[in-house]
């Protein structure tokens, strides 16, 4: 994904067909190590194509992509509260790595 974040951000900036040198310029100027294989192989599928054909083309396979919580309502209505269980779980974990977070000690805003 950082490759591709870069890619578009050279893009936005005017240059049409991003080199590998200038993504890994991009992505260095923040500490990022590029993986030079998969550096390669997102120019590559990029090759030849606009920044903009390609978001249309991701758009319109997202639209295929069911979203929103029905899968879930439907696991309970089933039955099975195993995936209920489960989920209860990860949010109860999710919370606990947000108030750590709150913990550190600094306030970005303050």
């Amino acid at each position: 994904m950082r490759y591709v974040a870069a890619y578009l951000l050279a893009t936005l900036g005017g240059n049409e067909k991003p080199s590998a040198d200038a993504i890994k310029q991009i992505l260095g100027s923040v500490g990022i190590d590029v993986d030079d294989d998969r550096l390669n192989k997102v120019i590559s599928e990029l090759a030849g194509k606009s920044v903009e054909e390609v978001m249309a083309a991701g758009t319109a396979k997202l639209a295929s992509v069911p979203s929103g919580g029905a899968s879930a309502g439907g696991a309970a209505a089933s039955g099975g509260d195993a995936p209920v269980e489960e989920a209860k779980k990860e949010e109860v974990k999710e919370e606990s790595e947000e108030e750590s977070d709150d913990d550190m000690g600094f306030d970005l805003f303050g």
